[in-house]
């Protein structure tokens, strides 16, 4: 089938007009074109078009770039913020461990000093206990001894054994 086309195409006589053949007229047409486009600006017109995008585009890489860096500005403003808060919750913790342990320091030296007076005043109790006690034990042993006297010098002596003391007792205080 190639070879047919060769031989209709030797055959073939190609059209012209004024002795130019259709590559020239084209060619022709397309720089009348283009001259025409050139006169009416339109590649300074789609320089400007081109440009302006240019500009917006350069406007926004400006906008970008100025949020980025507010961005970062934000970031370690909160960063800073953070380890702030971070070393205040460090110091509170701090301050709270010390205050604990002077608190249970305190806590200590109260109850030991508390433990000290209760112990004082149980020895206290104690001691008036064994006072007391020792009084009554000595006034109930009074008691019975004279209780026992009074049984004992009511069992044996008589008037007349009574009468024999007292002027034993007149002639001692004479004699002195």
């Amino acid at each position: 089938m190639a070879n047919l086309t060769l031989i209709f195409a030797e055959g073939a006589v190609e059209p012209t007009a004024f002795g130019m053949n259709a590559t020239v007229w084209v060619s022709i047409a397309m720089l009348v074109f283009l001259g025409i486009l050139v006169w009416k600006g339109v590649p300074a017109a789609i320089a400007a078009m081109l440009d302006k995008r240019i500009a917006e585009i350069s406007k926004q890489l400006t906008e970008a770039e100025q949020l980025r860096l507010d961005a970062e500005s934000l970031k370690a403003e909160y960063e800073a913020k953070l380890a702030a808060a971070a070393k205040e919750a460090d110091d509170m913790r701090a301050r709270a461990e010390s205050e604990a342990e002077t608190l249970v320091a305190k806590a200590k030296a109260d109850a030991t000093a508390l433990i000290g007076r209760r112990k004082q005043m149980a020895e206290d109790r104690i001691a008036a206990a064994e006072a007391t006690a020792l009084s009554e034990v000595r006034a109930a042993t009074a008691k019975a001894a004279t209780a026992a006297a009074a049984a004992l010098i009511a069992e044996k002596h008589d008037a007349k054994a009574d009468k024999a003391l007292v002027d034993q007792a007149i002639a001692g205080v004479a004699r002195g």
